[in-house]
């Protein structure tokens, strides 16, 4: 690593940045970015890097979910606090279900600027640039609203910093507790199309938790049963955000991203000469890396030399986000590259991605049954290969939003216009999320007998 540093990445070629037109003023918010405290700490990267290697072990499953793209202008206390408590309530369900403990890490506190498939946008004969996240520039299609803005760092850095002191005080002051959570689920047991199935596990979650406390063993009694760990990541794309929060350890001379405890590359740039990976390879963070269609066998093994040289465990997370059709005939190939070069990786599935659709209505959505058809897919493959499948990477929001259709409660393409929140793309909402968790569990129950 000697030839890495910070700013190496800037003589790579770069895709999916903001033209700042104003260099001066871009060097100046930089600088101060610098000077601001960190959002992470390197000790909660290296506890979250071992959580992984758990995962990786097939001890563990990730459970990565959150927004597709934070907003400015939706940043309230109650929205962090609905995602998380419908991440907890999806945990308790595949943890008791699946017999499996669960890493929590959110698509919070940090996820702000979105990759585009192309730089500008055309609404009748007005062309502007494309809206890339509120760090960068907004949503309103207007000139002056799409301009690259530097001074939107800072003000994601300040949200970043309130998100994050809500995330702990919520892990640590009791909203975490079993006994909450499972109540949580009870309130969602009465309005659910699959009432039967869910008051089946909260009944046999209450009898524990009433044995357990027979025992003596409870939340007042026990930490690790009224509160949890809750991690952080986003999409490392703004690499002039990211190098600003890179810092050098105190204790051991590492150098960590402190934006976020986990950073990942997107498909769109994990080149292997490019800008993202040479920032990426330097720091200690977990990572990240998106495995798409095109991802040939070859390609990944040499991404993950360049990015976990020294095969850590618990370093190299690689996500697939293939589409439900695809799955099948592309994952397979790269589980057994993988395995014949003895690397180790966690192995997660993004099944949003690959599912995105027009509907009949005009708005982009995604159906659920795709979403749990390559959920299916992802487990059954490993399955077959004698591999493990070890998380799922969701866009999900807390709230009672329309943006994804079917589920349990067979959400229309009618029923979108209803609730379309989203900046960018649409979300699973907390029934169909916890509708996806026990999938999941029925997945990890029979890893577990295999």
């Amino acid at each position: 690593m000697s030839n890495w540093n910070p700013s190496s990445w800037r003589d790579f070629p770069i895709k999916q940045q903001p033209n700042y037109t104003d260099k001066d003023h871009l060097k100046r918010v930089t600088q101060k970015l610098r000077e601001l405290p960190p959002l992470v700490f390197a000790g909660e990267v290296r506890s979250l890097k071992k959580q992984f290697s758990d995962v990786v072990e097939g001890n563990a499953f990730l459970l990565q979910g959150g927004d597709c793209a934070e907003s400015f202008f939706e940043f309230r206390a109650d929205n962090i606090r609905d995602t998380f408590k419908a991440m907890m309530q999806m945990a308790v369900v595949m943890t008791f279900a699946g017999s499996s403990p669960v890493v929590k890490v959110g698509r919070m506190g940090g996820q702000f600027a979105k990759p585009r498939s192309s730089d500008f946008e055309t609404i009748g004969d007005i062309t502007l640039p494309s809206y890339r996240g509120d760090i960068i520039n907004s949503v309103e299609f207007t000139e002056e609203a799409r301009m690259p803005d530097p001074e939107r760092m800072i003000q994601a850095y300040h949200q970043s910093s309130s998100t994050l002191n809500l995330l702990r005080a919520f892990a640590t002051g009791g909203m975490a507790d079993l006994q909450q959570v499972h109540q949580w689920n009870l309130d969602f047991v009465k309005d659910s199309p699959l009432k039967e199935k869910y008051e089946e596990l909260a009944s046999r979650i209450q009898e524990s938790l009433a044995f357990m406390s027979a025992c003596g063993v409870s939340s007042k009694t026990y930490r690790t049963l009224r509160e949890t760990d809750f991690y952080t990541s986003h999409e490392a794309l703004l690499l002039e955000y990211e190098e600003a929060f890179t810092r050098q350890d105190s204790l051991t001379g590492e150098w960590y991203d402190t934006s976020a405890h986990m950073l990942w590359i997107g498909d769109r740039t994990r080149q292997l000469d490019g800008a993202h990976i040479e920032f990426m390879r330097g720091i200690n963070n977990p990572i990240g890396v998106k495995a798409g269609p095109t991802m040939a066998p070859d390609e990944l093994i040499k991404l993950i030399d360049a990015v976990n040289p020294e095969n850590e465990s618990g370093r190299l997370n690689v996500i697939v986000r293939m589409g439900a059709d695809k799955v099948g005939d592309h994952l397979p190939e790269l589980i057994r590259a993988v395995e014949r070069e003895g690397k180790k990786v966690l192995w997660s599935c993004d099944p949003m991605h690959g599912n995105t659709i027009k509907s009949s209505t005009g708005y982009k959505t995604r159906p659920v049954e795709a979403v749990l058809a390559e959920m299916k897919n992802f487990f059954e493959v490993h399955n077959a290969e004698g591999t493990y499948g070890g998380g799922v990477h969701l866009e999900m929001t807390g709230k009672n939003v329309t943006e994804c259709t079917g589920g349990a409660f067979n959400i229309s393409d009618d029923d979108l216009k209803s609730r379309y929140h989203t900046h960018c793309d649409p979300r699973l909402n907390a029934d169909q999320a916890l509708e996806l968790a026990f999938l999941i569990a029925d997945s990890l129950k029979a890893h577990k007998k295999q």
